[in-house]
């Protein structure tokens, strides 16, 4: 695991063991900045640096919120540059362990940048559009919310009425650390309506949801859900995938039935 020394801002490896860490969960906006060209300075700069920067200072200093302290994190985590994407085998580890990563950070962090303020509803944010983000507000154990100011909105039990309102995810899932108990076409249906950018991500993502570990194989396209679904099948009892199977599902704008 590849986390951020949230003093220097570098880059360090931990084999096993790994210290305690914050996570972020974000929406990409633009050119991220990757493992590739973190190291060179020139790439320290603009709005995607200074989301990994702010997001290192919170963690360093920490906060308070509904009048309990969190304290300061040494290490913190961000997709965009702690993984090298440019190997399949490390990002086909990193997806595959992105749950697990989520669930023990100390804390995670969701920015969402499409909030002006604290007045402004979350529920408008796109963060509760994407795939990849039902894992992240389900799996770690402390979600906070900060606005576009890096303002803190509140935490997932500061919100959670309005959160299982936007999602349709239950406050006894949401809020227990248990989401992953609840029957396959519940969680499929939490997972309704949500998109990602490559196609195979539309199954990439659910991944930690349904605790299956599967390879990448990017150009599978449609493929890949049908897989995950076989996974499903193989390592659980729960008759109610076949139920959602005769249900349409819609991704990426496209219809669909789920099996």
């Amino acid at each position: 695991m590849r986390l951020i020394n949230v003093q220097t801002l570098e880059l360090e490896e931990f084999d096993a063991n790994p210290p305690r860490y914050a996570i972020l969960s974000h929406r990409w906006v633009g050119r991220e900045v990757s493992y590739e060209h973190y190291p060179d300075p020139q790439t320290r700069t603009g709005a995607s640096f200074e989301k990994i920067s702010k997001f290192c200072e919170i963690v360093r200093t920490g906060f308070k919120i509904s009048g309990r302290v969190q304290e300061p994190v040494a290490w913190a985590w961000v997709d965009t540059c702690c993984i090298d994407k440019r190997s399949s085998a490390e990002l086909s580890e990193a997806i595959n362990s992105m749950w697990y990563w989520y669930s023990n950070a100390e804390f995670c962090v969701a920015y969402l940048f499409d909030v002006a303020d604290s007045e402004t509803s979350i529920s408008t944010s796109e963060w509760f559009q994407r795939g990849w983000t039902l894992q992240e507000l389900l799996a770690p154990r402390n979600v906070i919310f900060f606005d576009q100011a890096w303002e803190i909105i509140s935490d997932k039990w500061g919100c959670y009425e309005i959160i299982c309102e936007t999602t349709g995810i239950p406050p006894e899932r949401l809020l227990s650390g248990n989401a992953r108990r609840a029957s396959v076409a519940q969680k499929m249906s939490w997972a309704s309506g949500r998109v990602t950018t490559r196609r195979e991500d539309q199954a990439y993502c659910l991944f930690g949801l349904f605790d299956v570990n599967l390879p990448l194989l990017y150009g599978e396209h449609d493929r890949a859900f049908t897989r995950l679904q076989k996974a499903i099948v193989l390592q659980s009892d729960d008759e109610s995938i076949f139920a959602c199977g005769y249900t349409h599902v819609t991704w990426n704008g496209r219809t669909s039935r789920t099996r």
